[in-house]
């Protein structure tokens, strides 16, 4: 084969291959971050961290994301989209090998911000380059695969994050990430136009810009991380937190509404379906990232489900998300108001919610099956028709602007989500554990004939009086703490599905998205 045949051969497999790259790189932030959450209270205990100061990984990661995010213009046109994934990359493995070798909540918080500044280049740019890198014949296919890997990773990383901290430890949650951070650096520098996205003209740097955001984006997410302690500890500061965050985050969105090159470009996107959209979105991604992280926690810690086979049901719900959006591809084009799917997806979740409300503490793995089924159409009955319709009302030459917006928005809400998720449920354990622990007292026949049982169990097994009782405490301390844990977890449950119908009602009054 020579010739023009060759030519189109080697032509359509590089692009094959851009398509797999393009889908590897945000398939690694999903699976990293999926990963990172599942696990979070095994990483957190091994360096003996609070379960409450998952919020401040989640800030630290959040702040470098929006970070990435808001330069990603001024990167792109300065060294090219080339350059600018390469050097993403460096930071996101830089950012888990520190992760990994983490001995501290510091340390810890200090690499999440490298792995989010890493991150926030990967959605973002992936999605804007499939118009760029492909044809439209071509397009097509790049979408559909792009939006397949966003699904799968939601099958493979709870079960493969189990079976790490299960097998392994909890560093090679991070450890499996580097290898294939490094292919995909090669993949780009080989596959990726050198030029790509880089300015001919000199790029005008405006660091006030810039700093304003910073600085609103650490307010913010520090309220978002410390309300729930400040709130009755120091009011003073939360407001001032919070009065710091919203001020600097109005004079950012009023130096970019009038400057005429913007980090973001508010003024290109007041489209009421955009708008309308965006706040589906901000809907969206906070109940599946607090019911994603309420979750594993829910399941190990209250219904004593091993680690490994709470990965597993994990991923079984991202297999019925990922069968759903097969027969969604194939069959949504036939529903004419697209509202009808997203009012269904939201009361999909407030069922699932309420059902897993509803479970007794020793129900069996049978009885979740159902329940994560009922779940997992959540994702693909609410957030696909919004994403189709959102986009739609921007249309192609607004498409970037828009979707930075809608990251910054993101990331936003999946650090005010795992926030409230890691505090509430802290919060509400210790709130529990105190008032079933002030029940066991002398006064209560049921509690003394239980210990007494108990410590009698032990002297037969050859323990001394003293040992028996201390041994019979120890071990309904450990129930206690499941059940607080139990009963914690089954009341924000019942708050997700208070969310998601608040949600599914938003939906059918809207009249924008259609």
């Amino acid at each position: 084969m020579t010739g023009k045949p060759l030519q189109r051969l080697v032509h359509k497999s590089k692009q094959r291959l851009l398509i797999a790259v393009v889908c590897g790189l945000v398939g690694i932030e999903f699976l990293e971050s999926g990963m990172f959450v599942f696990a979070s209270s095994h990483i957190l205990g091994a360096i003996g961290a609070a379960p409450q100061e998952f919020a401040l990984a989640q800030m630290s990661y959040a702040v470098g994301n929006m970070l990435m995010i808001v330069l990603q213009q001024w990167l792109t046109r300065h060294f090219g989209y080339r350059q600018y994934l390469v050097l993403a990359l460096a930071l996101f493995g830089l950012g888990d090998l520190a992760c990994a070798t983490a001995v501290n909540l510091t340390e810890l918080v200090a690499a999440r911000m490298l792995v989010g500044m890493g991150a926030g280049a990967f959605f973002l740019s992936t999605r804007v380059l499939i118009p760029l890198l492909f044809a439209p014949a071509l397009r097509p296919l790049a979408s559909r695969w792009f939006m397949l890997t966003v699904f799968a990773i939601g099958v493979v990383a709870p079960v493969l994050s189990a079976t790490l901290v299960d097998g392994a430890g909890w560093q090679w949650v991070f450890w499996i990430v580097l290898p294939l951070t490094a292919l995909l650096a090669l993949g780009v520098q080989r596959l990726m136009p050198r030029h790509l996205g880089k300015s001919t003209q000199p790029v005008r740097w405006s660091w006030m810009s810039l700093a304003l955001f910073a600085l609103a984006a650490v307010a913010v997410q520090w309220a978002f991380s410390e309300a729930r302690y400040e709130l009755f500890d120091r009011p003073d500061l939360l407001a001032l937190a919070v009065l710091v965050g919203v001020t600097l985050l109005g004079l950012f969105s009023l130096h970019q509404w009038r400057h005429n090159e913007p980090l973001l470009h508010l003024r290109d996107l007041t489209d009421p379906a955009f708008l309308v959209g965006l706040g589906l979105y901000a809907a969206y991604y906070f109940i599946v990232n607090l019911s994603n992280y309420l979750f594993p926690q829910f399941a190990q810690q209250g219904l004593r489900i091993p680690v490994l086979t709470t990965g597993w049901l994990n991923s079984f719900a991202g297999v019925v998300t990922f069968a759903a959006v097969l027969l969604y591809m194939r069959y949504a084009a036939k529903v004419t108001d697209k509202r009808a799917l997203m009012i269904a997806g939201c009361l999909c979740m407030a069922t699932a919610a309420w059902w897993m409300a509803s479970l007794p503490p020793d129900a069996p793995l049978s009885a979740l099956y159902g329940v994560l089924a009922v779940k997992g159409l959540f994702g693909v009955l609410m957030i696909l028709p919004v994403a189709s319709l959102t986009w739609r009302a921007l249309g192609d030459s607004r498409l970037a602007k828009g979707y930075q917006a809608k990251n910054v928005m993101r990331q936003m809400m999946v650090s005010l989500a795992s926030a409230t998720g890691a505090v509430a449920l802290e919060n509400g354990r210790v709130a529990q554990y105190k008032e079933l622990a002030s029940r066991i007292n002398p006064s209560n026949p049921t509690a003394v004939q239980w210990i007494d049982t108990l410590q009698q169990h032990f002297e037969h097994l050859g323990m001394a009086a003293p040992q028996a009782h201390e041994a019979a405490m120890s071990q309904l301390s450990a129930l206690v703490s499941t059940q607080a844990v139990f009963m914690a977890g089954q009341h924000l449950y019942r708050v997700i599905a208070v969310i998601a119908a608040l949600a599914a009602v938003a939906v059918a009054v809207q009249r924008k998205l259609r």
